[in-house]
């Protein structure tokens, strides 16, 4: 009992440095939100680019888009986040965005219900200068199954497994993808749908802890009285 109340002691500590931390990265993306659009790093340094140092970050990317088809990865659009008009089960439309300087970024142009995948417009040629949020990869699991190459379909938006199926010259590509701005209303694919959230359930998991270590010594008192009323009987 007393290695127990050690041990719930420890982990409500911990759930409160967590805690910290979270609060931490949730003012560090607010910051970075507010930020006005930047140019990307250039592409000589995103061998060492640590992806999540820039995710949320407003960029401005000057380039065009790649003639490869346009990949679609798969996704459920909760209408309680959605920004647009649409939701539910789709795709996110992804592109190759050649940059001027160099390398290409793999820009989500937005989302698109399942029923309506084919009718997406293509992107827009010739020059063309996004705005929009870096987003750190997503990275597959165990159960993600492997891309559909045929039908151009994806489940994850991770640079290195887009990579394989697009024209492997538009290479270096960005370890970090775009999720572009918001477009006109009603247009499709519907942009602007980065969801910044961050669960923080963290004081509450350090309340439970520290519950159970009040509790465990006061149970373990309880129980020493009754062995000791037991053998005064």
């Amino acid at each position: 009992m007393l290695a127990l109340t050690g041990a719930f002691v420890f982990l409500g500590t911990w759930q409160m440095q967590r805690l910290a931390e979270k609060e931490a990265l949730i003012a560090a993306v607010e910051a970075r939100t507010g930020l006005p659009p930047a140019p990307p790093p250039p592409a000589a340094e995103w061998p060492a680019l640590d992806p999540s140092t820039i995710e949320f970050t407003p960029l401005a990317l000057s380039g065009r888009f790649s003639p490869d088809p346009p990949i679609r990865v798969f996704t459920s659009l909760a209408a309680s986040t959605a920004r647009g008009e649409l939701s539910g089960p789709g795709y996110w439309i992804v592109a190759p965005f050649v940059l001027d300087g160099g390398g290409a970024v793999f820009v989500n142009r937005g989302f698109v219900p399942q029923d309506q995948a084919t009718a997406v417009p293509p992107a827009p040629e010739g020059p063309q200068t996004l705005t929009g949020l870096a987003r750190a990869p997503e990275g597959p699991s165990l159960f993600t199954p492997a891309a559909n190459a045929a039908d151009r379909i994806e489940w994850v938006r991770d640079p290195e497994r887009l990579a394989a199926l697009v024209d492997p010259a538009l290479a270096p590509f960005a370890p970090f993808t775009l999720d572009q701005a918001a477009g006109p209303v009603g247009t499709l694919p519907q942009g602007g749908e980065t969801v910044v959230e961050f669960p923080n359930n963290h004081l509450g998991y350090a309340i439970t802890w520290f519950g159970f270590a009040v509790i465990t010594p006061v149970l373990l008192g309880f129980w020493i009285w009754r062995q000791r009323t037991q053998r005064l009987r």
